[in-house]
């Protein structure tokens, strides 16, 4: 079993500053995964049950959950393209290999556009439980094909849902990746001790996500999204004046790229780039690892 830490940095977390004395760095994290969800039409061994309703289509192609997809690609992505271009900002692509395979044009203006393509897996799955020779497997060649298809390899992963008890080891092994968000617990990157050596770890979260506008559909309207991402905001803002903090946002190309909903995350970064001032770093997830591996060197 994996230790649980449940102290983390306590009471006592690092003196650092993000790059131009910065309290609080912000980082807008794109989820790409049209095409790479589970599809009987594309050889998997079943279809994704989720997408703007929850409706498990079994033995047969779900014409209607692939359409949902679609219009991710078709639409959302450059309509989400527009708004953070507007913004002035960065964002990470979190990426299945398989969905940039599909849609290499993509990955190529996300890259024009000075973004970073993280790697979120072969298919859009977890990888609990999964055979470690297969995992194994799946992780070089997610590696392999970002890099082919974007020009740029993948310093970064992030497992759908749940990794397995062997995928930090597995990234280490493999050698090519500076950092995983597979965890949920913290403000902050630090360090775990995963096959002899430190490994960084940048939290990623599910509250500051516009996933919550599917399932329970905590969200419904876009300023349902923006209130809560500029509440968030202003929180970590004002804690920062002691410490340094980060704020990830979770943003899905057939979601927050809807037409009703995409208002919510303009607002929302209007505000952060209005009232941040220079407070606030809007980076990269690469650019944060790297920073911290600098400032914060493991011990």
């Amino acid at each position: 079993m994996n230790h649980r830490d449940f102290l983390g940095y306590g009471l006592n977390p690092p003196s650092v500053r993000w790059p131009g004395g910065a309290g609080l760095a912000v980082s807008l994290v794109l989820n790409v995964e049209e095409g790479a969800e589970l599809s009987l039409a594309d050889g998997d061994e079943g279809n994704e049950s989720v997408h703007e309703v929850t409706q498990a289509v079994l033995g047969a192609p779900d014409l209607c959950l692939a359409s949902h997809f679609e219009y991710g690609t078709r639409v959302g992505y450059g309509r989400i393209a527009s708004v953070v271009a507007e913004a002035g900002v960065p964002m990470t692509l979190n990426a299945c290999a398989r969905s940039l395979i599909g849609v290499p044009w993509l990955a190529q203006h996300a890259v024009a556009q000075g973004h970073e393509i993280c790697s979120h897996g072969w298919r859009w799955e977890s990888h609990a439980g999964m055979d470690e020779a297969h995992e194994r497997s799946l992780i070089a060649r997610a590696h392999a094909e970002i890099t082919r298809v974007a020009g740029v390899a993948p310093v970064g992963w992030h497992t759908k849902s749940s990794a397995s008890v062997n995928t930090r080891r597995l990234l280490v092994e493999h050698g090519g990746f500076l950092y995983d968000s597979d965890a949920y617990n913290d403000d902050l990157p630090y360090y775990l001790p995963v096959a002899g050596r430190p490994h960084l770890v940048l939290p990623y979260a599910f509250d500051t996500n516009d996933m919550r506008f599917f399932g329970t559909q905590s969200f419904v309207r876009g300023r349902d999204f923006a209130d809560y991402l500029i509440d968030a905001f202003d929180w970590l803002l004002h804690e920062s004046a002691h410490g340094a903090k980060m704020l990830s946002i979770g943003l899905h190309l057939r979601i927050i790229g809807r037409a009703a909903r995409i208002g919510g995350l303009q607002t929302a970064l209007k505000h952060m780039r209005q009232s941040g001032g220079e407070g606030v770093w809007f980076a990269r997830r690469d650019a944060i690892a790297h920073h911290w591996l600098r400032e914060v060197p493991p011990a």
